[in-house]
């Protein structure tokens, strides 16, 4: 089983679109129509109290990766391992960490329900997965996030671009991909566009798998078919 944990400090960075689009395309991979009982390998876990992917999930009529919301149930949080039947977890996380001043690892994550939950999961995940978007606001929360909270752990972690919309050329995105590569941290080859298509799939009850069988649907799909290879395929590096 591999248990993957959306992080970054910053809100309104995609962490659940992320997760509920990287479920799906995961899903769509495993899922055996051949399987007696019809159940679904992948699971979606949120442990954001505001239940944005739960919420998305519930607007879906054929749900093709089991969904939960588990911000206040630590008991469970901490048994993620043994989910019998899955291989893939993929955990949504709220959109602002509270962090304690000056404190790094265990003790940054500061206290309350929200906190304990995110401790829940990441010690047991195996791979964090941090967006960032291409712009400036998102530099310092990711370095946050991760030199206060990912690293201290000894997590592995891989930083992804996510909503850069080509129409606005390559200087953010580029002035982006420099800026992670200054800090040493590991990036994603994937980088994940901006298409309507995924502004509007919550409202619409849709994941990226769902989308029309057209041009633009493709290339959204692709990101996310793509980037879920590359997060299996490197797993180990």
């Amino acid at each position: 089983m591999a248990i993957h944990v959306v992080l970054n400090q910053k809100g309104g960075v995609g962490k659940s679109t992320i997760t509920v689009n990287l479920a799906a395309v995961t899903a769509d991979v495993l899922n055996h129509s051949d399987d007696p009982d019809g159940s679904s390998p992948v699971a979606a876990i949120s442990v954001d109290p505001q239940g944005s992917a739960v919420w998305w999930a519930s607007r879906i009529n054929d749900l093709p990766f089991h969904v939960v919301q588990a911000h206040d149930d630590l008991e469970n949080l901490t048994q993620l391992k043994n989910l019998p039947g899955i291989e893939h977890v993929y955990v949504d996380t709220p959109g602002w960490i509270d962090m304690a001043p000056g404190e790094e690892g265990p003790d940054a994550l500061g206290k309350g329900d929200s906190a304990d939950a995110l401790r829940a999961v990441l010690n047991v995940a195996d791979q964090v997965i941090v967006p960032i978007e291409p712009e400036p606001l998102s530099f310092d929360p990711t370095a946050r996030t991760i030199e206060k909270v990912i690293k201290p752990r000894g997590l592995r972690y891989l930083v992804v671009i996510n909503n850069w919309d080509p129409r606005d050329g390559t200087y953010d995105l580029n002035e982006t991909k420099d800026f992670v590569k200054a800090n040493g941290w590991p990036l994603a080859h994937t980088v994940i566009r901006h298409y309507k298509l995924h502004t509007r799939a919550s409202a619409d009850g849709q994941v990226v798998t769902e989308y029309p069988s057209n041009r633009v649907a493709l290339q959204a799909r692709e990101d996310f078919y793509k980037f879920a290879l590359e997060l299996n395929v490197g797993r180990g590096r």
